[in-house]
């Protein structure tokens, strides 16, 4: 397995069964080992949506991602090109869990601050030349930034893919063993929760410029774009 550099451009590619390219994600490498890559991103970085999912979040109008799940059902969709945008995301991905730990930082009027952190259920990764692919299991845990509170988020988007048969039953029992797993490292501060505090003063190294999508960012597994 390819060790990435920190500060590297890597990609992270939602790849549904069909071998599509559901999304892609521009990120820099925080570090790389053996216990997880650690990832992160930062407003203006390129990524690649369903047109769909775009169209949502530009007219605040959730029907819209229910669309987007039913072209998903179908295997057709068109991608569009956006911009990450408001947040700076660290991203934390062990190789074989079912679930990526993500944190997110905003600024306002009393500085930078982390906002929350957010659990999304997924598959595990899969690492390719230009960084990992994984798909995204629709639903997620969304953690206070001082760990005492959570709720579960998107269930009924959960419950509509499941229905679509784009989430299968054995993909919903490692979603739901995955689940109590995520709880439990919250309940004992392991995992990444055990550097919480460490992890919540992160900052995005100046230095790095805004990560671009190599070209052309669903090619196949395997296949190395150029660019960065």
């Amino acid at each position: 397995m390819r060790i990435f550099g920190t500060g590297e451009t890597v990609v992270r590619r939602d790849v549904h069964r069909s071998g599509r390219v559901w999304s892609a994600q521009a990120l820099r490498v925080v570090d790389d080992s053996s216990e997880a890559l650690m990832t992160a991103c930062a407003p203006g970085a390129e990524a690649l949506w369903p047109a769909l999912y775009a169209r949502a979040r530009s007219v605040g109008d959730r029907s819209v991602r229910t669309e987007a799940f039913d072209a998903m059902a179908t295997g057709e969709w068109e991608l569009a090109a956006g911009r990450w945008q408001e947040t700076e995301l660290l991203l934390w991905k062990p190789p074989t869990t079912w679930f990526s730990i993500n944190a997110f930082f905003v600024s306002d009027g009393a500085g930078r601050r982390l906002r929350n952190w957010y659990v999304n259920f997924e598959q595990p990764t899969v690492r390719t030349p230009v960084g990992f692919d994984t798909f995204d299991l629709a639903v997620d845990l969304l953690i206070a930034p001082d760990l005492t509170s959570w709720e579960w988020k998107d269930e009924d988007e959960y419950a509509h893919v499941r229905r679509l048969g784009i989430v299968s039953d054995t993909e919903h029992q490692a979603v739901d063993a995955a689940r109590a797993q995520v709880l439990a490292m919250l309940d004992g501060r392991s995992g990444v929760f055990a550097h919480a505090e460490r992890w919540a003063a992160w900052q995005w190294e100046p230095s790095w410029p805004t990560p671009r999508l190599p070209q052309p960012a669903t090619a196949p597994q395997g296949v190395a774009p150029k660019g960065g």
